[in-house]
């Protein structure tokens, strides 16, 4: 199997719309036929059942004014293939860290759904959302991943981010902790703020 090395330019970041409801209930169903069952940077996409409700729910996420409980501010976008439309993954960025996302979560949660893995597409989603994240004014971008999902750390370090420490999840498994400078100084009131969040 050949294994691309480079996809950029080959994606772009799409707010969800009822447009992409069938290709989204096929995105979730592959990775369940996978046996997986947690999905990174879809906003609860695999736990809300009713697409136009998880759609109502991403929308009030965006803001605080709109928000639903004390949950930190994010937008999920699509990672859209431009040559024929196909959603190939989907992340999530956080508008800031309150303590728990600040611990072993961070800013940005991605994931490529199972028959596009190992053609690049994470690495460019990843360019992409930094992109989005310089738009939101976060200057200093916080990535973890699990430390045995090799292929993760290697998008997040090929997009900047220098590994700062490991540290161990509710699970017992080891997170990595990846900082991605996107300018040479940033304040720390920019990423991180202690705020009560029921994710």
């Amino acid at each position: 199997m050949e294994i691309k090395k480079s996809a950029f330019g080959e994606l772009e970041l799409v707010f969800p719309t009822t447009e992409y409801r069938e290709q989204l209930e096929e995105y979730v169903q592959e990775h369940i036929d996978n046996n997986e069952y947690k999905l990174n940077g879809v906003g609860g996409l695999d736990s809300l059942k009713d697409f136009d409700k998880w759609l109502e729910k991403i929308n009030n996420d965006l803001s605080e004014k709109t928000i639903i409980g004390s949950c930190i501010p994010s937008t999920v976008f699509l990672g859209v293939r431009k040559s024929d439309n196909k959603v190939v993954g989907m992340l999530q960025i956080r508008h800031k860290l309150n303590e728990r996302l600040y611990f072993n979560i961070g800013h940005i949660g991605d994931g490529v759904r199972p028959s596009e893995r190992r053609k690049g597409y994470a690495t460019e989603m990843i360019r992409l959302a930094l992109e989005e994240c310089k738009k939101l004014g976060i200057n200093r971008v916080l990535m973890a991943c699990n430390k045995e999902n090799v292929a993760s750390a290697k998008s997040i370090m090929k997009n900047g981010g220098i590994l700062e420490n490991e540290v161990i999840s509710e699970d017992g498994k080891i997170d990595q902790r990846y900082w991605i400078e996107l300018e040479e100084k940033a304040s720390e009131k920019d990423f991180y703020e202690i705020k009560a969040c029921n994710l």
